[in-house]
């Protein structure tokens, strides 16, 4: 990866609806040299996907929290893991070291609907404590790593 590239990847995290033409003019390459880079940074898994993100404050979803959960012994995994990925509110899980074995990013409407999740949480087989926090603003939220090596 070179520095154009490094450039390409900055302008699709900034808009991963920039046209082609757009990028084109902004590294100064031809539409075909775009193309081609952009091909090879996607066959070889630089870009993983190509998204949008969603505002969740006009979705009606104000409320973001860090739960800390711990499981009692390693053989409740799989069923913590298979309750995880069925939760839409459940944006970002993280398994971690410490007193904690996994970290949860939750996103939901209230007090009310964090209440319902709390409660599912818990029922679920395994888990021995959970920690959350409230989240009461946010100052830096990257979507993604910087393309570039010195950033």
């Amino acid at each position: 990866m070179d520095s154009i590239d490094v450039k390409i990847l900055e302008l699709l995290q900034e808009n991963a609806r920039v046209s082609v033409s757009e990028i084109s003019r902004k590294v100064n390459l031809s539409l075909s040299a775009v193309s081609e880079r952009l091909k090879k940074l996607e066959a070889s898994k630089v870009i993983k996907n190509y998204t949008i993100i969603l505002d969740p404050e006009f979705l009606g979803k104000e409320l973001s929290v860090i739960m800390n959960i711990s499981l009692e012994n390693p053989e409740h995994t799989q069923e913590f893991i298979k309750f995880i990925q069925g939760e839409g509110e459940i944006l970002e899980c993280h398994y971690i070291t410490g007193d904690y074995d996994y970290a949860l990013k939750i996103t939901t409407r209230n007090t009310q609907t964090l209440e319902h999740m709390m409660n599912r949480i818990k029922s679920v087989p395994g888990i021995k404590k959970t920690q959350t926090n409230v989240v009461l603003s946010t100052l830096k939220n990257l979507y993604s790593v910087s393309p570039s090596p010195t950033k």
